[in-house]
Order: structure tokens, then sequence, then C-alpha cells
């Protein structure tokens, strides 16, 4: 059944973000065209255009960003939240489903943001020889890897899947903060939305204020932390461990918004 969820969310969100990225691409193409003539150009109205692209590219860059951000909000608060809330929790699916399925779409278009902001800034930066120039780095990068040990190779490879799963529970962990706020201010009978943004501010001072009691008592006990350890760890073993520390940090942040979202929801929602 999240197979279901995930399809119905991914069309119903790609109506909205595909049409950005294409948007993102437009502009990035007349960026680049107007960083090669319009810019420099005698004429004043094709420098007033060339402006006037560079600017609409830079405002695409922050429609998707923020879009991506919103539609985050959106999908969860009017598909469970509002109305349709009472058709979507009549349907054969735990919480947990729902939760993941909005999780997983967020992430993913996310990703897919930064990915395309990329691509439209490697667009904007092209000029004649930049693929030349490129496929030689390439040739260049993957020469450099075939001279690699087996041991940095499978460090190196090691390295990306960690660093993959840190921005994944870390993209998972910031939807969770605005899930949870949402949740809890729903669960009220009157100013939801208000109630939203006060537990919202209320979870994030929690937090803070326990983190901050947290590194104070260990202090005060003398308990090192872990980074400070007397075990003079190997470069590559160092930096293992620091990006496994992060991903145990994020996914325990992370999971407590977890939780919270899920017992109001299954205990405490208000869709009147």
């Amino acid at each position: 059944m999240l197979r279901k969820l995930l399809k119905h969310e991914f069309r119903a969100t790609g109506r909205v973000m595909l049409p950005m990225y294409l948007i993102l691409l437009v502009t990035a193409v007349g960026s680049n065209l107007a960083g090669r003539g319009m810019l420099d150009g005698r004429s004043d109205v094709l420098n007033i255009l060339g402006v006037i692209i560079v600017m609409a590219f830079g405002i695409a860059i922050c429609g998707v960003l923020v879009m991506s951000f919103v539609l985050m909000i959106q999908r969860f608060y009017k598909n469970l939240l509002q109305d349709e809330g009472y058709l979507m929790f009549t349907l054969p699916v735990s919480v947990h489903q729902h939760i993941w399925s909005k999780l997983i779409v967020s992430v993913v278009w996310f990703a897919a943001t930064v990915l395309a902001i990329i691509a439209a800034s490697l667009v904007v930066a092209y000029q004649g020889g930049f693929l030349r120039e490129f496929l030689d780095f390439l040739g260049w990068f993957f020469e450099g890897l075939q001279k690699l040990k087996i041991s940095e190779t499978l460090n190196g490879t090691v390295y990306l899947m960690e660093f993959a799963v840190l921005m994944f529970v870390s993209l998972a962990a910031f939807a969770l903060q605005f899930y949870a706020a949402l949740a809890a201010g729903h669960s009220r009978a009157n100013h939801k939305m208000v109630w939203s943004v006060a537990w919202f501010f209320g979870f994030q001072f929690a937090l803070q204020f326990l983190g901050s009691l947290l590194f104070i008592t260990l202090d005060r006990l003398h308990i090192p932390f872990p980074l400070e350890l007397d075990w003079n760890p190997s470069p590559a073993v160092a930096i293992h461990v620091g990006l496994l520390l992060a991903i145990g940090v994020v996914i325990l942040y992370g999971a407590i918004f977890y939780a919270v979202t899920t017992f109001f929801l299954k205990k405490h929602l208000n869709l009147e």
C-alpha cells in the first residue's frame, strides 16, 4: 500500500515541481545567452533585457527552493489534516505509511531541486570549450581512481554512502519538525495554525534546552564526549566515526519528531 501512496504523492507533486524545473532550465539557457551577448552589447535595450533574464533565473532558483518547501507542508496539511484526512484515514493504511509516503516524496523533491539547481548553474556557466574541459576533468578523475589502492577506493565509496544517508536523514528530520508541529497544532479545536506555529517554536526551545542541559551535565560529571577520547584514530577512521555520529544524532533528532507526529495523528487528531 505504501507503493500506491508514493505513486499518488509523486503524481500530485510532480504536476507542480516538473514545470518549475522546466522554467528553471529555460531561464538558465536564457541567462547563458544573455551573458554571451546581451550584457556586453552596445544596445541599452539588450542590456536591460539581459539583466531581466538573469534576474528571472535568480527568481526561478528561489522559486523551486520555496516551492519544494511549501509543497512539503501543503501535502501533509491538506492531505491529512483537512477534509481529505477523513478519506485518507479510512484507507487500509497505517499512520506510519502515511508519514513515510510524505517523507520520502519530500526528500526526493528536495534532492531533485538541489540537482536541478546545480545542472542549471552549469548551463549558465557553459561556454565554448566547456564540454571538452569537463570531459577532460572526468578522464583525469577516473584515471586517478584507477591509481588508488583498494582500501582507499572502498573508503571513498563508504564515505559517499554515509554522506548520502546523512543527507537523507537530515532532510527527513527537517520535514518531521514541521509535521510534528502541524499534527500537534491540529489536535486543538480552534486556531489550529496558530497553535502549530506555537508548537514549532516550543519544540525548538525544548530540544535546545535539553541538549544544553545534557552537555552541561556531562561536563560537570567529567564524562568525555566521543570526539574528546584519546584514541588517536587514523584520518579515514576519524571521518567514518564523525559521519556515523552525525547520522546517529540526526536520527535521534528526527525520531523525536516522528514519535510526536505519530502520537498526535493516532491519538489526538481533530479534523473538525
